[in-house]
């Protein structure tokens, strides 16, 4: 995985860059890659190639002797109008302005990948075959958060009555088992504050009748990959998820694949500051 990021980092520098033919010759795919490289970097691969384009053009354009359109073009850009805008994103001052003052620029160096030894802590996994199920409960939208307590999630979940976590527990009847925090509908390489789905519900089997006001998410049968974590929370927890890209699928025949991801919380303390979670991920072999 690491020797194929830094693949992907080069082909970035070429004026064609074109990911989905680039993980198809890798044997991967663009879901895997992006998901990876934004876990491992920090950053979406859209943006870093924004950035990477806009470092290497900012020197033609101070440079001169090119009118800004040709620029714009050599670059990607249709007109110079979507060049302006791309690049004023970047550096905080338009192509004609810069090219007048020489600045202000904000570079983005070429990244390296390198493997670092990790690992000493052994992860707890397992590896799981799943006939579809569906995900009911009671959904939302918040903002992706990597790090601490997400208040809109504790805002959705303080919302429901007591009750309606008792008809939930009730209502489900396959694994993952118990009640679930489940994040869908996020970009495989979301920026922290964009916006996914978050349903706090139950799993039931493809044929369960679900109620009308509960809203559903079906998960087609398929390969799961179910992480253990103890400890504070949600520290614990979070670490652990970034941990799955920094250690367990660069060495692991697996790859993420759209699906879910789903938190079940096994044991905690009275006053969740400290709690035992599985982490399930959508997998499929690399």
């Amino acid at each position: 995985m690491i020797s194929m990021l830094n693949r992907l980092v080069e082909l970035v520098e070429g004026e064609e860059f074109d990911l989905a033919r680039f993980a198809r010759r890798q044997g991967t795919t663009e879901y895997h890659l992006r998901r990876m490289f934004s876990s491992l970097s920090g950053m979406p691969l859209s943006e870093y190639v924004r950035r990477r384009r806009m470092t290497v053009a900012a020197a033609e354009v101070v440079r001169g002797g090119t009118d800004l359109l040709t620029i714009a073009v050599r670059h990607g850009y249709g007109s110079a109008e979507a060049f302006g805008r791309a690049f004023r994103a970047v550096h905080g001052a338009g192509p004609g302005e810069v090219r007048r003052d020489g600045g202000p620029l904000r570079s983005q160096p070429q990244l390296r990948f390198r493997l670092t030894v990790e690992g000493s802590n052994p992860m707890d996994t397992r590896i799981t075959e799943r006939p579809a199920f569906r995900l009911a409960g009671h959904a939302t939208r918040v903002p992706l958060i990597h790090e601490g307590v997400n208040p809109r999630i504790q805002q959705h979940i303080a919302s429901l009555p007591v009750e309606e976590h008792a008809r939930l527990k009730a209502l489900g009847n396959t694994d993952p088992a118990g009640i679930l925090a489940v994040t869908d509908d996020a970009a495989p390489d979301a920026v922290e504050g964009s916006e996914l789905t978050y349903l706090h519900g139950v799993a039931v089997t493809a044929a369960t009748p679900v109620p009308d006001d509960l809203d559903v998410i079906d998960v087609p049968a398929g390969t799961w990959v179910v992480f253990r974590s103890s400890g504070p929370h949600p520290r614990a927890l979070q670490t652990m998820w970034a941990a799955t890209a920094t250690e367990w699928f660069p060495s692991n025949p697996w790859r993420l694949r759209p699906g879910p991801s789903i938190t079940v919380t096994l044991e905690h303390a009275a006053d969740f500051s400290t709690a035992t979670c599985e982490l399930w991920m959508a997998v499929e072999p690399a």
